[in-house]
């Protein structure tokens, strides 16, 4: 087989280094290429070149030669040219003539799906969610671990790292053909750095470098929510959204938002941190160490405290029995109780509910966005939640604002955090 070979020089004031791009190994050089002003020759600029019509591609799909030229402001030749080459990288597909109303009709190209792939890997709380995406983002193999317990100790960051090793190896693609891996974990997480705030924090290294270093492919480094944002904007929007708030309600309350369809990251990346605002005049206090955040009353948490106490006072609900058999009661088997209709369980979710809605109206008063998402383990009672939180939105924010912002369900599975976080890394290498 013929195969055209492609030399990129790299020089800086240490080194020279030639990159080839005629084998799948080279493709991982080939986006991780930095910006540089001694390369100014022709080739790299070629090479720009080609990562914008991937880029182009990517976020529009299939594309005519004509098209790109217009798009990328590129002479016909060297469009005709670059795009050839990528067919012979088999990194573009030639999908043959389209139709058109009259004249000749142009070929229309498209992205080789199987060329590129990227992983995601979310690090939950009590399980590891991994997925493979192909360069169109869709979602080629996923596998989940429930045995998994994420623990603040030397030891769980070892498993995460073999974790991570073991579903690349095994997970059935070309390991050269996974240009990126994004991670998500819990907490306060600063992707500039690569930096997580509240796990392994002790070693001089960052987490991202810890894990790069181990799986030998470039890592990015999310938070959870912000991640699993990103997943419902891209996956679940309509056409009109581009401001959209996800609220996250599971043992904790968080969000992730997206202002002109970007994630907004704040100073330091640690925008988001809707749970921890001073809300309540109470006692409480939240795992942050400060009193009266709004977590210490809406969160998973408070409302598996408020029944356990309710129920050592003798208030009857049909989770009695679970409790008097010593058995942990989790906010799951109170949104099942309130689904069995438990009048216990639908009470304190509605409560919920209704302070949260205060506290979103602030939200969408500040940021008057299109949608507000809501997700998370208490997404799962329905109306239970959604009805009292709507009305109570309605109720503390302006109507000029609320009648313009629609509130919906989330839908997505369990893989919205590695979906998005794998969205997240294949855009920062594409250059999306």
């Amino acid at each position: 087989m013929h195969v055209t070979t492609k030399v990129i020089i790299f020089a800086n004031s240490k080194r020279i280094i030639f990159y080839t791009l005629h084998n799948m190994s080279s493709l991982t050089e080939f986006f991780n290429i930095q910006p540089n002003e001694n390369l100014k020759g022709i080739t790299h600029k070629n090479n720009i070149i080609k990562r914008n019509i991937i880029a182009y591609m990517a976020l529009n799909g299939e594309c005519t030669l004509s098209e790109l030229t217009k798009e990328l402001h590129i002479s016909v030749p060297t469009i005709t040219k670059l795009v050839q080459e990528l067919i012979e990288e088999k990194i573009v597909n030639d999908l043959g003539k389209v139709e058109t109303p009259g004249g000749r009709r142009p070929n229309v190209f498209g992205l080789a799906n199987s060329a590129i792939y990227f992983a995601g890997v979310n690090v939950g709380r009590d399980n590891m969610t991994y997925v493979i995406t192909d360069l169109q983002n869709n979602i080629i193999k996923e596998v989940t671990d429930s045995s998994f317990e994420l623990q603040n100790r030397p030891q769980c960051l070892e498993k995460i790292c073999s974790n991570i090793e073991n579903f690349i190896n095994d997970c059935g693609i070309d390991r050269a053909k996974i240009l990126g891996l994004g991670v998500s974990i819990v907490g306060r997480v600063n992707p500039e750095t690569g930096r997580s705030y509240m796990y392994f924090t002790s070693s001089e290294e960052s987490l991202r470098d810890i894990i790069e270093k181990r799986v030998n492919i470039r890592v990015l480094l999310e938070n959870d929510t912000r991640a699993r944002c990103y997943a419902e904007y891209n996956c679940s929007r309509s056409k009109e959204e581009s401001n959209v708030i996800y609220l996250h309600l599971g043992r904790g309350v968080a969000i992730g938002i997206v202002i002109d369809g970007k994630l907004y990251y704040g100073k330091n990346g640690f925008a988001g941190e809707f749970g921890h605002i001073p809300f309540f005049d109470n006692e409480t206090i939240c795992a942050c160490g400060k009193k009266g955040c709004l977590e210490t009353e809406v969160s998973g948490i408070a409302i598996e405290e408020k029944i356990i106490k309710l129920i050592k006072s003798g208030v009857n609900t049909i989770l009695r029995e679970k409790y008097d058999r010593g058995e942990q009661i989790h906010i799951n088997d109170i949104i099942a109780a309130a689904q069995n209709d438990d009048n216990l369980s639908i009470e304190l979710i509605e409560e919920v509910g209704e302070k949260l809605g205060k506290a979103v109206a602030f939200l969408i008063n500040t940021f008057n966005p299109e949608s507000v998402i809501v997700g998370g383990n208490l997404a799962a009672a329905g109306d239970y939640i959604m009805l009292p939180l709507k009305s109570s939105t309605n109720k503390y924010s302006l109507n000029l604002v609320y009648k313009d912002t629609k509130f919906r369900q989330s839908k997505m599975a369990e893989n919205a955090n590695a979906w998005g976080v794998a969205m997240l890394i294949h855009n920062k290498i594409i250059g999306l």
